[in-house]
C-alpha cells in the first residue's frame, strides 16, 4: 500500500479565487462543434464592427483607423477578464459622442493634440473602472437610474443624428445657413447616404444574421470606384494604414488639462458601463448565471486601457452587436476570439478595400444605429407611470441638447435631479395609521376607509428605515396624534418595514418613549427585524417596563391591543357606574333615622 500525499484543503479555494479574478480559466474546453459555431458568430460580429468602428471614429473626431484598433486588443483583453461571456466590446456611438463633446473645447478634431487627449481620456476612464471593480464599488454606478439614462441616450441620439446630416446629405464642411445661398449639395452623396440607410433597414428586418453593414461597404466602394466618385471630388474614407496598432504612449498634459479630463472621464465611465450593464444582464439571464458587475468593471476597464495604449478612444459593450452575437448562436467567449482574428486580418490585408467607401455611407451607418435609440413614446409611457420621473427624464433630454457640445452636463443635471427626488422621498417617509381590513391584513385606514382599531389606540406603520431622515417625521406624527386625542392610552408601532436604525433613530425613539411614559401612554412595538432589534437593545430602549410591550408578530400585537381595549372598556364602565352611584347619593341623601 503506497502512501499518498495529504490533500491540500486550500487548493479548491485557491482555484476558485483564481477563476474569479481570471475568468478565462473557466472557459469551456472547445471541441469541433463548438469552434464551428463560435467561428460563425465571431465572423458575423467582426463584419459588423469593422465598418462601425470607422464610422464611430469619425464621430469621435479621431483618425478613422483608430475605430478598427478599438475592436482589436480592447475586445481581446475585455473578454479575457470579464465575467460576461458574449459581450461585443469595441467602439459605440454614445461613447464616441462623449469623446468628441469632451474634447471639442480643448483641441482640433483629428490633430495630434486631440489624439493625445483622447488617449488620456481613455486611460483615465479605464483606470477608474478597474479601481471601482477592484474595491467592489460597482454599486456606485447605480446612481444613474433608468429615466436619466433614457433622457440622456435619446438626447445624445438626436445630437449624433444632426452631426451626421452634413455627410449624409452632401454638404460636408458647410453650415446649415449656407445651404440657401451656396452651391447645391452633392446629389451622389445623398444617394449613397439614403440608399445606405434603406439597405441597412431592409437587412435588419429581412436578414438579421447577414452582415449587411459590411455588404453595404463593399457595394458602395464598388459603385464609388466605378463612378470615379473620389476623382470627382466626392468625400471618401481614403487611405487607411495597414498593420496592427503599435504601442502608443501619449505625451504629458498640463495640470489644468488633466483636471479638465477627470469629469468627462468619470461620465464616460458611468455611461459606458451602463451600456455594458444593459447587455450583460441579457447575456447572464439567458445563460442562467449571476452577473458579476465588479468583474465586468475590471474587464471593461482593462479593455479601455488597452485601447488607449493602442492610440484609440474609449470602448464599451455595444448592445446591438451583443444582441447579434446572441442571435448568431454564440455560446461562449470563443466567438470573440474569432471576431478579433477577423479584425486583425482586416487590418493586415483589407484596408485598401475601404479607400473608395463614401463618407455618406459611414454617416448612414451611424444614423441608422442612433435612430433606433430615439423613442418618443417611452416618455409617454414613463409619464403614465411617474410624472416626476418623466419630468426628470425630459429635463435630462433637454439639458443634453441645450448644453451641446459639453453634453455630460445633461447626465450630471439628471443625476442631481434624480438624487434630489430620492432624498425628498426619503425625507418624507410614508407614515400611515393602520386599520384592520376585512381580509385580515393591516392597511391604511384612511385610504381604505377603515375604522380605528380602538378609540384609545393609535396604530401606525412607517414604510422606511428609522434613521436621520425619517426619525423626525415619525416623532412629529406621534406627537400630533397624542395632542389631537386626549383619551389616548396606547400607541402601537408596526415596525416590519424597519430594517435599520441609526443613532438619530435611537435618540428619537428614546424621546418618544419617554414622552409617552410621562403621559401614562403605553408603547407597543411589533415585528422588529433582528438588526434593528439588536441596535435598540444595545441602546437600552427595549428594557422591560410597565408601559412598553414588544411583539414578534402583528397577530400577537392585535390580540394584546384588543384585550387591553376590552379591559379598559370594562374599567371605564365600572368607573362610570361608581360615578353615577356617587352622583345619585349626593342628589338623593338617605332619610334621617328616627331616635329610638
Amino acid at each position: 500500500m503506497t502512501d499518498r500525499p495529504p490533500e491540500n484543503n486550500h487548493t479548491p479555494a485557491l482555484r476558485e479565487r483564481l477563476r474569479r479574478w481570471l475568468p478565462f480559466l473557466s472557459w469551456p474546453r472547445p471541441d469541433r462543434a463548438l469552434l464551428v459555431n463560435e467561428a460563425s458568430a465571431g465572423v458575423t460580429v467582426a463584419l459588423m464592427v469593422i465598418p462601425q468602428g470607422v464610422a464611430y471614429a469619425a464621430l469621435a473626431g479621431m483618425p478613422l483607423i483608430t475605430g478598427i484598433y478599438a475592436a482589436l486588443f480592447p475586445a481581446l483583453i475585455a473578454v479575457l477578464f470579464s465575467s460576461s461571456a458574449r459581450l461585443s466590446v469595441g467602439p459605440t456611438a454614445l461613447t464616441s459622442l462623449l469623446v468628441g463633446a469632451s474634447l471639442a473645447p480643448l483641441a482640433r478634431p483629428g490633430s495630434d493634440e486631440w489624439v493625445a487627449l483622447a488617449v488620456w481620456l481613455t486611460l483615465l476612464s479605464g483606470a477608474m473602472q478597474v479601481l471601482l471593480g477592484a474595491v467592489r464599488f460597482g454599486w456606485l454606478l447605480r446612481l444613474v437610474n433608468s429615466p436619466v439614462l433614457m433622457g440622456f441616450t435619446q438626447g445624445a441620439a438626436v445630437l449624433i443624428t444632426l452631426s451626421q446630416l452634413p455627410a449624409l446629405l452632401g454638404f460636408m464642411g458647410r453650415s446649415y445657413a449656407s445651404l440657401l445661398n451656396g452651391p447645391p449639395p452633392d446629389l451622389m452623396a445623398i444617394a449613397f447616404g439614403l440608399g445606405g440607410m434603406a439597405m441597412l433597414w431592409l437587412g435588419k428586418r429581412l436578414a438579421p444574421k447577414f452582415p449587411t453593414t459590411m455588404a453595404l461597404m463593399a457595394v458602395s466602394a464598388a459603385l464609388s470606384f466605378a463612378l470615379d466618385y473620389a476623382l470627382r471630388g466626392g468625400a471618401v474614407i481614403g487611405a487607411l494604414p495597414s498593420g496592427l496598432p503599435s504601442l502608443y504612449l501619449p505625451p504629458g498634459v498640463s495640470g489644468n488639462e488633466f483636471a479638465g479630463l477627470l469629469l468627462p472621464a468619470f461620465l464616460i465611465t458611468l455611461v459606458s458601463f451602463l451600456e455594458t450593464a444593459s447587455s450583460a444582464k441579457v447575456d447572464n439571464t439567458r445563460a442562467g448565471t449571476l452577473w458579476n458587475e465588479n468583474q465586468d468593471l475590471i474587464g471593461q476597464g482593462l479593455g479601455k486601457i488597452a485601447s488607449g495604449l493602442s492610440g484609440s478612444f474609449p470602448t464599451s459593450s455595444s448592445f446591438s452587436r451583443s444582441a447579434i452575437t446572441l442571435y448568431a448562436g454564440a455560446k461562449s467567449q470563443w466567438s470573440t476570439l474569432f471576431s478579433v482574428l477577423v479584425v486583425a486580418a482586416a487590418l493586415l490585408w483589407a484596408m485598401p478595400l475601404l479607400y473608395h467607401v463614401p463618407q455618406a455611407v459611414l454617416a448612414s451607418v451611424v444614423v441608422t444605429a442612433t435612430l433606433g435609440l430615439i423613442k418618443p413614446r417611452s416618455f409617454v409611457s414613463l409619464w403614465r407611470v411617474s410624472r416626476i420621473e418623466a419630468a426628470i427624464s425630459i429635463g435630462t433630454f433637454a439639458l443634453t441638447i441645450a448644453t451641446a457640445p459639453t453634453i455630460y452636463w445633461g447626465v450630471l443635471g439628471g443625476l442631481l435631479a434624480a438624487l434630489a427626488h430620492y432624498m425628498y422621498r426619503h425625507l418624507h417617509p410614508r407614515i400611515i395609521e393602520v386599520g384592520l381590513h376585512p381580509d385580515g391584513s393591516l392597511r391604511d385606514r384612511r385610504l381604505w376607509e377603515l375604522p380605528a382599531l380602538s378609540p384609545q389606540v393609535y396604530a401606525l406603520r412607517m414604510d422606511a428605515d428609522l434613521d436621520f431622515a425619517t426619525a423626525s417625521p415619525l416623532e412629529r406624527d406621534i406627537n400630533e396624534a397624542v395632542a389631537q386625542r386626549p383619551g389616548l392610552k396606547d400607541v402601537c408601532l408596526f415596525a416590519q418595514p424597519v430594517s435599520r436604525v441609526d443613532l438619530t433613530g435611537v435618540e428619537v425613539l428614546g424621546g418618544i418613549r419617554r414622552m409617552l411614559e410621562s403621559r401614562g401612554i403605553r408603547l407597543h412595538i411589533s415585528g422588529l427585524k433582528l438588526p434593528a432589534q439588536q441596535v435598540l437593545e444595545r441602546a437600552g430602549l427595549l428594557a422591560p417596563g410597565p408601559l412598553l410591550a414588544c411583539y414578534r408578530t402583528d397577530a400577537e400585537a392585535l390580540a394584546a391591543l384588543i384585550a387591553l381595549a376590552a379591559a379598559d372598556s370594562v374599567g371605564n364602565e365600572r368607573a362610570a357606574s361608581r360615578q353615577t352611584a356617587a352622583a345619585a347619593a349626593t342628589l338623593n341623601p338617605p332619610p334621617a333615622r328616627a331616635d329610638a
